[in-house]
């Protein structure tokens, strides 16, 4: 089997197929590469595949847990978050689980496996839509930071060319990640995962070190600390996508030194354990903060010229513009699987078909400066589908034995979870989306006004 010598991340998201293995479904050239160059000859021992496990959960989903906190209400929100995390544990054991049962280690070999082509294609449409959506909300993010930071630095007034977020994600597009999403070898970017993994936590200390400093600045909130709201699901779809790591299973599961189900199932419990414990101290540190002003980008909540936070969004945007390309890079391999001639693309249809991509996520992105939202429509119609849904119903395929047997009733209550999370979810994010869409991109948030505490 192969294996990593750089762990995984969202910043790898790759099509499991893609992945060299004597019992996967072979590799693909294009999204392979991010790995060709990474293999070790050494397997990892419980530790190292533990902190790869972890490294592949935390990254840009986390910044947005104070926010579904405050959509789910702060006392709810801490229970559904570590149910949230609870139930992507058992779905990530019952992934292994299923491998062993078909003998076929990838995600979409496992589909097959399970539901023949369609099953294929559910996924690969999943696939694409997932890291698409997210390049959306990357390119929201880096308009979100990314003006603060020149604006401070720079001085601007907030009707200055650079302070448009538009146009800062339009050069942000042309000059970074366009050139980086047309390169056909992007092996280097993998490397920048574990520095990722250092800026989320200088990111988390900051956000402390703020939630203490900004206690007589930022004024209470009414019903700041209701134990529940109504937009639970919703806030669901978030959480789903805070610990969204389903891609990169058989990575971890091969990198894994004799790997068995038993070793995978005790790594698997740290590792979510671990990341819960990260997510929850982001999300009551950045809500105990901001309470009801709490933005889907909790970036978006500190003051402009508050220079610790600067540094944080512009640690922040440089993840976010090195993910982007390896994301693009994800949707264009599934469009080359339909083509069809996935390893014999001309230079024109790999011109073509990545300024599509990139330019439709840019019209996109400029359309909405709400990340919450965005954050919500990806969890409930992709991470959910992707992280409860396929994997209890592949389970519950190839297990033998009646669906209402006692080893299946967990997996059956886990798809049918995810099933009316994803429908309801989609259906009040709709409903709500005009009085959702009231983001404060582009205004000093009031208790920053007449009050200059950074330097």
């Amino acid at each position: 089997m192969g294996e990593i010598k750089k762990p995984a991340n969202e910043k790898t998201y790759i099509l499991e197929q893609q992945f060299q293995s004597p019992v996967s479904d072979g590799p693909n050239s294009d999204t392979e590469q991010l790995f060709r160059n990474e293999k070790d000859p050494h397997k990892s021992g419980l530790e190292v595949a533990s902190f790869n496990y972890v490294n592949s959960i935390i990254g840009s989903g986390v910044i947005g847990i104070p926010y579904a906190f405050k959509e789910a209400g702060f006392g709810l929100g801490i229970m559904m978050l570590a149910f949230v995390a609870l139930v992507t544990d058992y779905s990530l054991v019952l992934m292994v689980r299923s491998a062993h049962i078909s003998g076929v280690y990838s995600y979409q070999g496992l589909m097959e496996a399970a539901f023949g082509s369609a099953g294929f294609i559910i996924l690969s449409f999943l696939q694409f839509i997932y890291p698409f959506i997210a390049m959306v909300s990357y390119n929201i993010v880096v308009g979100d930071t990314i003006t603060k930071v020149l604006m401070r630095v720079f001085n601007l007034y907030p009707h200055s060319l650079l302070a448009r977020r538009d146009v800062v994600v339009a050069l942000a597009t042309i000059f970074v990640t366009l050139p980086l999403c047309l390169m056909k070898n992007l092996a280097g970017l993998a490397k920048a995962s574990i520095l990722s993994m250092v800026f989320v936590f200088f990111i988390l200390l900051a956000i402390f070190i703020r939630f203490f400093t900004l206690q007589d600045v930022v004024p209470p909130s009414f019903d700041a600390w209701e134990f529940a709201n109504w937009d639970v699901i919703p806030a669901l779809g978030i959480m789903a996508f805070a610990f969204m790591c389903h891609h990169n299973v058989f990575l971890l599961y091969e990198s894994i030194e004799r790997a068995d189900q038993t070793k995978w199932d005790k790594i698997t419990h740290f590792s979510l354990s671990v990341s819960f414990a990260i997510s929850a101290m982001f999300g009551v540190a950045g809500y105990a903060t901001f309470t009801g002003y709490s933005q889907g980008d909790l970036l978006e909540n500190y003051c402009w010229d508050d220079d610790l936070m600067n540094l944080a969004r512009l640690f922040f945007s440089c993840t976010i513009l090195f993910t982007y390309p390896i994301e693009c890079l994800v949707t264009r391999s599934v469009i080359y699987q339909i083509m069809g001639n996935e390893n014999n693309v001309s230079d024109l249809q790999h011109l073509l078909i990545t300024c599509g991509i990139v330019g439709t996520t840019f019209l996109l992105s400029i359309m909405t400066d709400c990340l919450g939202v965005v954050l919500e429509l990806n969890g409930v119609l992709s991470a959910v589908p992707l992280a409860f849904i396929l994997p209890a119903a592949s389970y519950l395929k190839l297990e033998p034995g009646s669906v209402f047997s006692d080893r299946k009733l967990p997996a059956l209550g886990l798809a049918i979870f995810g099933c009316l999370v994803a429908v309801i979810g989609a259906v009040l994010i709709i409903l709500d989306f005009d009085s959702e869409d009231t983001c404060s991109h582009g205004r000093v948030m009031p208790y920053c006004l007449n009050h200059t505490l950074y330097t």
